[in-house]
This record gives C-alpha cells, sequence and structure tokens, in this order.
C-alpha cells in the first residue's frame, strides 16, 4: 500500500511533539506509523484512572485526539497547513483496570480543508475499549 503522508514524521519526531503535554503527563508514547496509519499507547495506572480502577473515559479521549491530530498533521503540506480539532466523539465499550491500552488512528475521509478519522482503542487481548471518531479543521497559515 502506498503512503498517504504528505509531511512525514519519524516515531522520535512524533513523540517529541508529546514533549510537556498531556500526552506526555498521561504516558502517552507513539509506537507505529503504518502507510494510512498512526498507533500509540497509554498505561492503565494510577495516573490514568478514575476513582473506580478503571481507564478514564477522559484519558480514552486525549490518547484518541493525539493519534488522530498527528496523523491529521502528516496528511497536509505543513508548510502550507495545520491541523486541529473541531470535534470528538468516544463510545467506551469496555473498562480497563490494567496494562496498556492501544490505540489506531485510520482516515475515514480527507479533504483539502476536513478529515474525519476513526481510532480505534483496544485493550491487550485485543479486545475493543472505545471507539472514537475525530473531525479535524486544516487550516492554512496565516488565513
Amino acid at each position: 500500500m502506498e503512503s498517504i503522508w504528505k509531511s512525514p514524521a519519524s516515531l522520535e519526531q512524533l513523540n517529541d511533539m508529546g514533549r510537556n503535554t498531556a500526552a506526555e503527563q498521561l504516558g502517552i508514547v507513539i509506537t507505529e506509523v503504518g502507510p494510512d496509519f498512526v498507533r500509540g499507547t497509554v498505561p492503565v495506572d494510577s495516573r490514568t484512572v478514575q476513582p473506580m480502577g478503571r481507564l478514564h473515559g477522559g484519558v480514552s479521549v486525549v490518547l484518541a485526539e493525539t493519534l488522530g491530530s498527528m496523523a491529521a498533521n502528516m496528511v497536509v503540506d505543513t508548510a502550507q497547513y495545520f491541523c486541529v480539532g473541531q470535534e470528538i466523539n468516544a463510545n467506551h465499550v469496555r473498562g480497563v483496570s490494567q496494562g496498556l491500552v492501544t490505540g489506531t488512528a485510520t482516515p475515514a475521509y480527507i479533504g483539502k480543508t476536513s478529515q474525519v478519522w476513526e481510532i480505534r482503542l483496544e485493550d491487550e487481548r485485543g479486545r475493543l475499549t472505545c471507539i472514537s471518531r475525530l473531525t479535524i479543521a486544516a487550516v492554512r497559515h496565516g488565513g
């Protein structure tokens, strides 16, 4: 499969972008970039759980938006555009109380000024824990 990236970034570059951000505070790590997806993880630990000991839904959304936003920016010519989130939703379908949760962002639609990304989060056994959809605006620099 041919890559969809117009402004590709290495894992090191993507993880460096997360330094001094919510992603770093929560332990989010970008682990893989494929020809049409970005994948990353978040640990289920004291930084990321809600009072019942399960991964906080808001943390799932942070992981989803982090992956989708990074992917969205790699799909555009970053010399001309930057991408920002406009709307995100999430359906939490299974609680997770330990281990790592892995998210994978894939495009549902890529247009000139808008994008829609689907982000699937799974537990270590490959079971769906959350599915999210992120709408992105591609904004021209100086516009």
